[in-house]
């Protein structure tokens, strides 16, 4: 059974910074395409990055240049640096996998889904 595991999450002023991990258990991480999608209350979920069997990555054009997502395969964990955050970057982030190549922000493409971590910008 894969499980995903997300933490990081916490509570920043805009411009600050925080870094998300989201480890996964029960198989391989360099099996799946791994992503990072988010959604606030009463709003869809929506892809923020992810990153390919071959390590390719793809961001969302709202985090472009302020987000970084790595993957450490020896340590089964996707990673999601945010930086100059913002207020609108208020969300729950949820870490996805998918065994299949698929459109990168289309819920549909991922089978495994972690219970979220919560980040909230605030001033």
């Amino acid at each position: 059974q894969v499980h995903l595991a997300e933490s990081g999450g916490g509570s920043v002023q805009p411009g600050g910074s925080l870094r998300l991990s989201c480890e996964i258990s029960g198989s391989t991480s360099s099996r799946y395409c791994m992503g990072w999608f988010r959604n606030d209350l009463g709003y869809q979920r929506e892809g923020v990055a992810r990153i390919d069997h071959d390590g390719s990555i793809v961001y969302a054009d709202s985090v472009k240049g302020r987000f970084t997502l790595s993957r450490d395969n020896a340590k089964n964990t996707l990673y999601l640096e945010m930086n100059s955050l913002k207020p609108d970057d208020t969300a729950m982030y949820y870490c996805a996998a998918g065994r299949h190549f698929g459109p990168p922000f289309w819920t549909s493409t991922y089978e495994y889904w972690g219970q979220g971590t919560q980040v909230t910008v605030s001033s």
